[in-house]
């Protein structure tokens, strides 16, 4: 047998746990406008010219599957490892995987959220959209800017009107 006990067992899921939610705070997708995926290099985007109308700082919810899965994991794991007859090892298994799974969710939820800002633009034709990008760079009610197509889609300075 791997593990002699259940404290040995639970230790090690801890730390199994610990090291899967410490690497997805790296795995949080960057939402930076300066910020191109590899495959989106070479690709033409039109690009719309448009004024920025208002703005306003945003919360950019973090993904919450990968720690779910691996807290739930982690959890049943140690659950069962409790002691006692069958029954309590199933039940241990089921509470310490739910319980796992919405800590290593609300955990993951946590390290990968982020702070974004919301535009509302106007397009040339008078329409108006809205594009939620990273805090910077950061642009002004009144000051132009282009609206990249693409995915993501992204507002640069319009840098055409600078003296």
């Amino acid at each position: 047998m791997l593990f002699s006990n259940g404290e040995c067992m639970r230790k090690f899921c801890v730390l199994v746990t610990c090291v899967a939610l410490m690497a997805l705070a790296g795995c949080a997708k960057d939402i930076s406008p300066q910020t191109y995926e590899v495959g989106s290099v070479g690709q033409a985007a039109s690009a719309t010219p448009a004024t920025v109308v208002s703005w306003r700082y945003v919360h950019v919810a973090g993904t919450e599957s990968v720690g779910t899965t691996v807290g739930a994991v982690a959890g049943g794991a140690a659950g069962s490892a409790i002691g006692g007859n069958t029954r309590v090892n199933i039940i241990g298994a089921v509470g310490g995987a739910l319980i796992g799974g919405l800590a290593g969710g609300a955990i993951e939820g946590g390290l990968t959220s982020q702070k974004g800002i919301e535009y509302v633009i106007e397009v040339q034709n008078g329409g108006l959209k809205t594009i939620v990008q990273g805090p910077g760079p950061q642009f002004a009610v009144g000051q132009r800017v282009l609206l990249l197509q693409g995915n993501p889609a992204r507002l640069i300075a319009d840098t055409r009107w600078e003296n």
